[in-house]
């Protein structure tokens, strides 16, 4: 790769047309200029575009638009691809910047950027936080709002709803008609799995295998859908994540035929990843380590990006910004997030949190220990100096916890609910716990129904926990219609279809008649508890006081000012516990009356407290 100036480019157009460059046989090129469009207004004023189209490296781009000028232009090996960076002023008007690529003598190609105005406050949105639970979807398997783009003329994979790893046909308008069931629940936050184009031969429903950064899925809907799911789910109180991948593209991303250069992904073929996380914060780490962890490939079919490489970095980056501000998004889930390179994924965050200050942006380490994952949130002092810029990561650790912690009667040192207490015991290693986002389960892993054995009144407990404890609850569709599924037996038995979903469905669980009594039970008692934390300002900002386990009792706190709550959880499977209150005397001493959540019940008197085997309560404290 290299950089040069129009007088260069100028040279390698002249040389071609002497004849000193001899011509290669070339892929055949459909003409690309990504991104196609942008916005006047960024406090980085410049966008770099990426112009792909047959021998464009040896020509001359030029425009004569008024607020904007070309300040790079770089070339690198492959002539069909050519990076031009342009500089939008201020006082730049919105239209079509028509960018002319000449020879030298005359104009050879044109290409437009659509320019336009950003909406008002788009740079202080608000993204998701503590204040907000979200609900965790697959799309191809949540609801098929419209049939006719289930198979789509030139795409490689048809639908087949038997087919327990093929596309079912879920998509954009299958979620819009169903916001208000999502909403209803307590909800405040959708992340939907990968909705961009995933043009693989087989297997590619969950959207983890992109092939198009700038264009939705067309089994899914278009980008116009998709910016018209955000703005109804917003109407409806509901922010919009996106998933995003940098770590990895699908094998058939248009690039992978004519690719800009030879760095531009790691490996010339296929090496699998090591997979250990580990070998990023250890300073003990060899290299050879390392560099398979970070540079191999996650899966044959998804080649690893090379993010040290700055075009394609930048690429990542203001596809980033576009999709947020096209859309209208309110956070980024970044799968797979300490795979890429780690210096050029804190730049990402540094530029996104330049432009959205407020924005969120929540990383999946998959890492199971606090003392390995604390080193990817945003300030964490790490012994080498590595600053991740990262707002907010995914408690696995507590994940862990709660498979294990809610399946045992406790006794022992560490087992039971003595569990979740070590786990909030390493919070001091984060720089922020209320934005750490919590969750049972998701898409990855079996059900959490299944991991309890199918026990309502486990999972009642398990709901009860995550979503009062810090951080940001996080729930996977379909559990709370107790779906079950082992995860050790394929993702086909956690990803099922929504019944009720799809035109002919037998059931149809989206409304209270298609559900069993069980069903509405769990739905119920979810709906309860997000009701109440949409207006708990102890949960969503306040502390947590907890006291050690006791005959596999947890209580803990979350207290904010004069404001107070209490969670109590009883994991003995046959016993009833009275509670003795003066054990918590030195935080219920500041309050004189309480009201049970869930019940609604007032709590005159904090001497005892009646907890059934099995289940929790929530009490309120004034």
């Amino acid at each position: 790769m290299h950089n040069t100036n129009r007088f260069f480019v100028f040279l390698f157009s002249i040389l071609l047309l002497a004849g000193s460059i001899p011509a290669e046989a070339k892929t055949e090129v459909n003409d690309r200029l990504e991104p196609s469009s942008w916005w006047i207004g960024f406090k980085n004023p410049v966008v770099q575009l990426l112009a792909y189209s047959e021998d464009i490296g040896y020509l001359r781009p030029e425009t004569d638009y008024p607020g904007v000028s070309i300040q790079r232009i770089t070339a690198v090996e492959n002539a069909n691809y050519l990076f031009i960076d342009l500089l939008i002023e201020e006082d730049a008007q919105p239209g079509n910047v028509e960018i002319h690529f000449s020879d030298g003598k005359r104009t050879k190609k044109t290409m437009v950027l659509e320019l336009n105005q950003r909406e008002k406050g788009s740079a202080t949105r608000e993204g998701f936080n503590s204040t907000d639970a979200v609900y965790l979807l697959m799309p191809d398997r949540f609801a098929n709002g419209n049939p006719d783009n289930d198979n789509v003329a030139g795409m490689r994979e048809e639908a087949d709803r038997e087919a327990p790893y093929g596309r079912h046909g879920g998509d954009l308008q299958g979620v819009m008609n169903h916001l208000d069931y999502i909403a209803d629940m307590g909800f405040t936050a959708i992340w939907l799995n990968p909705v961009l184009e995933n043009d693989q031969p087989e297997s590619s429903y969950h959207g983890y295998a992109t092939t198009d950064y700038y264009k939705i899925d067309p089994r899914y809907g278009t980008n116009d859908d998709y910016r018209e799911l955000v703005k109804k789910a917003n109407e409806k109180g509901l922010k919009v994540i996106k998933d995003m991948i940098f770590n990895h593209c699908g094998s058939k991303h248009w690039w992978m035929e004519d690719l800009p250069s030879a760095d531009w992904i790691n490996y010339d073929g296929f090496v699998r990843s090591n997979y250990r996380l580990s070998t990023i914060s250890d300073p003990h780490a060899s290299q050879a380590d390392l560099k398979l962890a970070t540079e191999g490939w996650f899966d044959s079919s998804m080649p690893d990006l090379n993010l040290r490489n700055e075009l394609m970095l930048n690429y990542l980056i203001q596809n980033s910004i576009w999709w947020i501000e096209y859309a209208g998004l309110q956070g980024i889930r970044q799968d797979t997030y300490p795979y890429p390179d780690k210096h050029g994924m804190a730049e990402w965050n540094k530029r996104i949190n330049m432009e959205y200050p407020n924005f969120n942006i929540v990383g999946e380490s998959w890492i199971g220990e606090a003392a390995k994952l604390c080193y990817w949130q945003k300030d964490f002092p790490n012994s080498d100096g590595f600053n991740s810029h990262l707002k907010s990561i995914m408690d696995f650790p507590l994940m862990d916890a709660m498979h294990k912690a809610f399946n045992e009667e406790g006794g022992g040192w560490n087992d039971g609910m003595v569990r979740l207490y070590d786990v909030l015991a390493n919070d001091h290693l984060y720089p922020n716990i209320n934005n750490l986002m919590v969750f049972p389960e998701n898409h990855d892993v079996g059900r959490i129904y299944n991991i309890l054995n199918n026990d309502l009144k486990s999972l009642k407990m398990v709901t009860a926990f995550f979503t009062t404890v810090r951080g940001i609850p996080q729930w996977y569709y379909g559990t709370e219609l107790l779906m079950d599924g082992n995860g050790y037996d394929g993702h086909a038995h956690i990803r099922h279809d929504f019944p009720g979903g799809w035109t002919g469905d037998e059931v149809n669980a989206f409304v209270r008649d298609g559900r069993t009594e069980e069903q509405n039970e769990i739905f119920d008692y979810l709906s309860k508890i997000l009701n109440y934390r949409k207006t708990s300002a102890p949960i969503h900002h306040g502390k947590t006081l907890q006291f050690v386990p006791e005959n596999n009792v947890y209580v803990y706190f979350r207290y904010l000012d004069d404001q107070a709550v209490m969670v109590l959880l009883n994991n003995s499977n046959d016993e009833a516990r009275t509670l003795d209150g003066s054990r918590f005397n030195e935080i219920l001493s500041n309050y004189s009356e309480g009201k049970d959540v869930m019940t609604e019940e007032a709590v005159a008197s904090f001497d005892s407290f009646e907890i059934p085997a099995k289940s929790a309560r929530i009490i309120e404290l004034n």
